[in-house]
């Protein structure tokens, strides 16, 4: 008798349509189980495995052996200050720590974009959830969140610009406000508005949570600002650092580091180096020495690979200085002081110090600002020096003398001291303050910077006799520029040349786009701009600015682009970002109906050059050509009515407001040239008083523009 053969059980696995398929077989064919998943499960298993992953990681940071103390403490009062070390993962592990005791929405503010798209990132991951879902984060120009977000990094700007459409939060259960010790105006101005939400809008919202987080050990102001709130300290988690001054100052920085990065690279161990220089333009400068120079260095040492990281550089690049290098490389990263405490680089065991750092300086007296390279604190040389102690012990290497070191002030001086504040007072306006003189400032400005800031802001037509804000005063506090960049927006509407103003404001948010030639090379570059920019030869640097956007946007090849731009010392980079700015912009614009009045409007000046589509990406922007320039720069004049300046015989020019000499800078396609009127962007001091971003204007138009301006000045 034949055996009967017997099947073992079996399963079949498909995918159709993204969906997966399991079916489970017994011996003899019958289905016995089996299930339909959606195929992105898989990918949430993938996220989930991974966040656990990174759960022992966690356990050993400072902040997880206080957390029982800590949250027992957040939850008892409305309002905390933590400090924590360099090390103690606050910034990653407090917010997740209350999402699991609080009900509701938290946000987290940070004064740099880059700090807090690296920070929603990596607690995505350690969440277990793509970004952008239940961890996300916000920031100018780009937003990473939907209405699943529940823990929402942002910098301070997008949290002021929520509390303008919703001044009470009511989103929010709690706020923290990080790296509060930087004490920058926005995150000033963010500490007063929440503390004017304690004592006024949610005095009886005893569920709201208000946590200041700072990396200093100056905490007494904050916690005497918000009624004596209790300080809770998280220990670090620093490796010993060996520091090491120079014997005697030196005048040039940029020789001086260049010199200890191949020192420490030819004779120090493993380890990435991490160099705070005091700009963007010292950073390039290094970075195309350490270039030309690596082939030359000896083949023992290792592979220099230089990385600059500072805020105007697009997302992309400032996230290569994560990445890993290959085995006989060493990362040397090059930043400005945005790497002192707001973004943390894995693998740096050296540290070189220039001991500087750029700084602006609003003389509201005189309606200039200064660009100052000056000392850092000793508060801030220590975060530096920190950095190389953050998983083995290092070395800081400070390109000062220890006298000097001696010398420095204990702390940053707040920004708010020291800037223009048109914009905060516009806000405090914008949220129906009248006493802005008494308002809840952590630092006081002071009146004669409040005056200035309210003058200039009825120049603009913001404020109303009375000093009540306008209609278009409330237009240009939601708008993601500065209120006179906002002013002009609203104007070239009115006047129909919408899309090339836009295309040159997005110019003019990005610092640094028209590079400095070398000097061997600056008449070549200066006369190359002249002779393709033959309307900004004309009209000035506004006009040179759209001709340049043009012509880099009707390139289609990023070679081709590359090219181009090193030919005419600009910024491949810096174009990268007017592209997405400029179509963030004409999205906020929409939200206004600001096409809706242009099209009303439209008179026949530019040739219907709205793009293809606004919802495209950066690549389908299409150029426009305005057919009279004349109105868009009665746009810009709008804006810039303070900026004027009458010629006068000897070329230089008196300010129409204030009566001072002021110059050309030597950048301006109209340095040297004899004009009756210009109109500038900024008013800068370095040897004396220089006009920037220069535009050739007719002095009828100032009393068109802004009579109410000119009769008062």
């Amino acid at each position: 008798m034949p055996r009967k053969t017997v099947q073992k059980p079996f399963t079949i696995t498909v995918i159709v349509q993204g969906t997966v398929i399991k079916d489970n077989y017994s011996g003899d064919g019958k289905r016995v189980s089996g299930f339909r998943r959606n195929y992105k499960h898989a990918d949430i298993l993938k996220l989930k495995m991974k966040a656990r992953t990174l759960l022992d990681g966690r356990k050993k940071l400072p902040v997880f052996k206080v957390k029982d103390e800590l949250m027992k403490q957040l939850m008892e009062h409305r309002v905390s200050v933590v400090i924590g070390e360099t090390g103690s993962g606050k910034s990653t592990q407090i917010p997740q720590f209350l999402m699991k005791q609080i009900k509701g929405k938290i946000a987290v503010t940070q004064p740099r974009r880059v700090a807090a798209i690296n920070l929603a990132t990596r607690v995505s991951e350690e969440f277990g959830c793509d970004v952008g879902r239940d961890v996300g984060y916000a920031v100018r120009f780009n937003n990473a969140t939907s209405y699943k977000t529940m823990l929402k990094y942002m910098t301070d700007g997008m949290l002021l610009r929520e509390m303008m459409l919703d001044p009470l939060l009511s989103d929010y259960s709690a706020v923290i406000v990080d790296e509060a010790h930087e004490r920058t105006i926005l995150t000033d101005m963010i500490l007063g508005f929440l503390k004017e939400l304690l004592v006024r809008k949610r005095k009886d919202d005893k569920n709201f949570r208000v946590i200041v987080m700072s990396a200093t050990l100056d905490a007494d102001k904050f916690s005497a600002f918000f009624n004596k709130a209790p300080i809770f300290f998280i220990e670090g988690r620093l490796f010993h650092v060996d520091r090491y001054y120079l014997p005697h100052s030196v005048d040039d920085i940029i020789d001086s580091m260049v010199k200890s990065i191949i020192q420490v690279n030819q004779e120090q161990t493993k380890g990435d180096v991490l160099c705070f220089l005091p700009g963007q333009e010292d950073i390039d400068k290094v970075t195309s020495i350490l270039h030309q120079i690596a082939p030359a260095l000896p083949r023992e040492a290792p592979m220099i690979v230089p990385l600059p990281l500072y805020a105007a550089l697009p997302p992309q690049q400032q996230l290569k200085v994560f990445d890993k290098v290959k085995p006989h490389q060493r990362k040397v990263i090059l930043s400005t002081n945005i790497a002192e405490t707001s973004v943390t680089i894995p693998g740096v065991r050296y540290v070189i110090d220039s001991g500087l750092r750029k700084i602006k300086v609003w003389r509201h007296e005189l309606g200039l600002s200064t660009l100052l390279t000056v000392p850092i604190s000793k508060a801030s040389a220590s975060q530096r020096t920190g950095r190389a102690g953050r998983e083995a012990p290092g070395k800081c290497f400070r390109l000062y003398t220890e006298n000097d070191y001696i010398k420095l002030s204990q702390n940053t001086e707040p920004e708010i001291i020291r800037s223009e504040i048109v914009y905060p007072v516009l806000m405090l306006k914008r949220l129906g303050v009248d006493d802005i003189l008494n308002w809840f400032w952590l630092e006081n400005p002071g009146r004669s910077a409040l005056i200035a800031a309210l003058q200039q802001l009825y120049a603009l037509n913001a404020l109303s006799d009375s000093g009540k804000i306008t209609d278009l005063g409330e237009q240009m506090a939601v708008l993601p520029v500065t209120p006179h960049l906002g002013a002009v927006l609203i104007q070239a509407s009115k006047f129909g040349v919408l899309s090339t103003v836009m295309d040159i404001v997005a110019c003019l948010s990005v610092d640094n786009l028209i590079l400095t030639p070398p000097s061997e090379q600056r008449d070549v570059i200066n006369a190359k701009r002249r002779e393709t920019c033959t309307l900004g030869d004309r009209y000035g640097d506004l006009v040179m600015l759209k001709e340049l956007f043009n012509i880099y946007n009707d390139i289609s090849s990023s070679d081709e682009r590359r090219i181009w731009c090193k030919s005419l010392g600009v910024s491949y980079k810096g174009f990268k970002n007017v592209l997405r700015i400029r179509k963030q912009i004409s999205q906020y614009m929409d939200s206004m109906d600001g096409r809706k009045n242009e099209k009303e409007r439209h008179s026949g000046v530019e040739d219907g050059n709205k793009s293809k589509n606004d919802d495209s990406n950066e690549d389908e922007i299409k150029t426009s050509v305005p057919l009279n320039y004349e109105l868009v720069l009665k746009s810009f004049l709008k804006g810039f009515i303070t900026n004027t300046a009458i010629g006068m015989p000897d070329r230089s020019y008196r300010t129409v407001t204030s009566g001072d000499t002021i110059s050309i800078h030597p950048s301006s396609l109209l340095f040297g040239k004899k004009i009756d009127a210009v109109m500038y962007i900024e008013h800068v001091y370095t040897m004396k008083g220089y006009a920037r971003n220069v535009s050739a204007i007719k002095t009828d138009w100032l009393r068109e523009m802004a009579p109410h301006c000119l009769d008062r000045g």
